[in-house]
């Protein structure tokens, strides 16, 4: 009897190291919440806090990642809101400081100069695999919060998103509506037990239609509503690993990029093509941390360019000078 309650001891000690191991270590049993939406699809729950892998993750009030915020712009403050996916999120693999929110904002503050702005905010609304339609149905709940410019960040698989659905809510282990009990149970359902099938999300993806022109039509929304709050608007795209360098993007990512370039033209909207600029990276794998997501080096690339838009479309002063031309052009 003895010998059982020592080794029951002994497995109820080695349980209790690795379940606290896991969870300050890794931030198992503490994921991110989803909240499912009718219009939206699905939000972040608001007014989380975790860490992931030692990477700060903090949800505010309006489900964007950051801390929290006033629903109206301060005075003589730069607000900028950042509508995005997981890139823009930055996702468990991008600290609170290195998203790209953050580097905008720091980027921001080093250039501002003598303007009317004495602090700036750079809001991110974002969540994974939203596309254009979920973006937009976000701005239309809460609206631009009084920034004076409005950016939407989307890849090129965005221009073929699906409409929003919240079926992968509470189903998929991405997506999660509540808690585990234990890290150990966590861990076990991601790495151990097979991805569920979700018979709605097949159906999902093989929304008919013209799924791009559906997405442009957001697009237009988007800027429709920035227009309407006296709000710049400034369209970002990032390319995929494998369009960078040859043999580049695909025939229809190549006839639907045109698409948007004519559409943007059309609409006088100010649009940032990251494509060209990352084909003259020395290192173009360097830029990426797999075959979507940016590395911190990527951030700062694009931080860099949407900085000096948000510079020309505001006309700002510039305080740093580089190649004796002032920053922001």
């Amino acid at each position: 009897m003895n010998f059982l309650v020592i080794v029951l001891l002994v497995v109820f000690v080695l349980w209790l190291v690795l379940e606290v191991g896991l969870r300050s270590r890794f931030g198992f049993g503490n994921p991110l919440i989803y909240v499912a939406d009718a219009e939206i699809g699905y939000l972040l729950g608001p007014n989380q806090r975790t860490r992931r892998f030692g990477n700060r993750i903090e949800i505010n009030e309006y489900s964007m990642r950051g801390g929290g915020i006033s629903p109206t712009c301060p005075e003589s403050t730069l607000r900028v809101l950042l509508l995005g996916d997981s890139i823009a999120n930055g996702g468990w693999w991008t600290d609170q400081d290195r998203i790209l929110s953050a580097t905008i904002a720091s980027e921001l503050k080093a250039n501002l100069g003598e303007n009317e702005f004495k602090e700036v905010e750079v809001l991110n609304a974002s969540a994974n695999s939203w596309g254009p339609r979920n973006e937009l149905a976000y701005l239309k709940r809460f609206g631009t919060f009084g920034a004076q410019v409005v950016v939407l960040l989307i890849n090129t698989d965005d221009l073929f998103a699906t409409a929003p659905s919240s079926v992968q809510v509470g189903r998929d282990r991405n997506y999660p509506d509540k808690k585990p009990l234990l890290a150990l149970q966590e861990v076990f359902i991601r790495y151990v037990l097979p991805a569920p099938n979700i018979p709605e999300l097949a159906i999902l993806n093989q929304e008919a239609g013209d799924r791009v022109g559906f997405n442009l039509a957001a697009i237009e929304e988007i800027l429709a509503i920035a227009k309407s709050k006296n709000s710049k608007f400034l369209l970002a795209m990032t390319p995929l690993l494998r369009e960078v360098g040859e043999p580049g993007p695909r025939d229809y990512e190549i006839k639907e990029r045109q698409r948007l370039t004519e559409f943007t033209a059309s609409k006088q909207i100010f649009y940032l093509d990251f494509l060209p600029v990352f084909n003259s990276a020395e290192s173009k794998e360097s830029l990426y941390r797999d075959h979507i997501h940016l590395s911190y080096q990527g951030n700062c690339q694009v931080s860099q360019a949407i900085t000096k838009s948000i510079g020309q479309l505001l006309e700002l002063k510039s305080s740093a000078i580089t190649d004796r031309e002032e920053y922001f052009g």
